[in-house]
């Protein structure tokens, strides 16, 4: 496992040691729970995991930014974005390292 980030082998190789299953196996299961999420995202319902935190999409105006080198101004367009909302136990599980 990387240093620095998770990936989804990474995280399909944790599944199969801990629950004693084949690597394609464990990497469906990863891959399916990761659909659902996009699936639940796409479809604009909020994901709660309780001890984890909360995903939902936000939607975002068109607005006007600048360069910061520049200064030059220009129109950023109006998109969805993914906000994410840590739990409670989360943060303190964090902060007490």
């Amino acid at each position: 496992m990387s240093d620095k980030s998770l990936t989804r082998v990474d995280i399909a190789n944790v599944v199969k040691k801990e629950i004693g299953i084949s690597r394609s196996e464990s990497s469906y299961f990863v891959d399916t729970i990761i659909n659902e999420i996009v699936k639940s995202l796409i479809e604009k319902k909020i994901l709660k995991i309780s001890s984890f935190g909360t995903l939902k999409l936000r939607y975002k105006k068109e607005r006007i930014g600048r360069n910061p080198k520049t200064g030059v101004e220009h129109t950023i367009s109006s998109r969805n974005t993914i906000s994410f909302i840590a739990s409670k136990i989360l943060k303190k599980k964090i902060n007490s390292r």
